[in-house]
Order: C-alpha cells, then sequence, then structure tokens
C-alpha cells in the first residue's frame, strides 16, 4: 500500500505511526494500527520480578537425556 508523504506524515504526528502498521479489513473498510515495541518495558519488568525473587527457571535448561554429541 503506497502512502502520499504528506499523508504518511500526517499519521506519523497524529497516531504514532511509524513505519510498520497492522492492516486490518473490516466491513468494506481498512484499519491501519501502529505497531509498538514487542518488547517495552520489560526491563523494567524483569527488575521487578527479580526483587520478588520471581525470576527462578521453571525447568532446567538442560535435559538429563539431552545429547551434545551431535553438535561437536
Amino acid at each position: 500500500m503506497l502512502v502520499p508523504i504528506n499523508k504518511r506524515k500526517k499519521l506519523e504526528i497524529k497516531h504514532n505511526i511509524k513505519n510498520k502498521v497492522q492492516m486490518i479489513l473490516e466491513k468494506e473498510r481498512i484499519i491501519l494500527k501502529p505497531i509498538g515495541s514487542p518488547r517495552k518495558n520489560w526491563e523494567k519488568a524483569f527488575e521487578e520480578m527479580s526483587k520478588n525473587n520471581d525470576d527462578t527457571l521453571l525447568f532446567n535448561d538442560v535435559f538429563e537425556d539431552q545429547n551434545f554429541e551431535e553438535w561437536y
């Protein structure tokens, strides 16, 4: 979809739409939504988990039956 530069600048300023958008087709309309940063605020969330001692592994990172021979 090509958007004229003057319309693109308006979208950037007014709706915080940058380079990537989600396009939804709905009832004869095209809806454009900005795609936010998927990892936004993760650092803060991990710090909070650490403070609450809620950052332990749920399972071992190496399984007992894991074979590393094929990687050498």
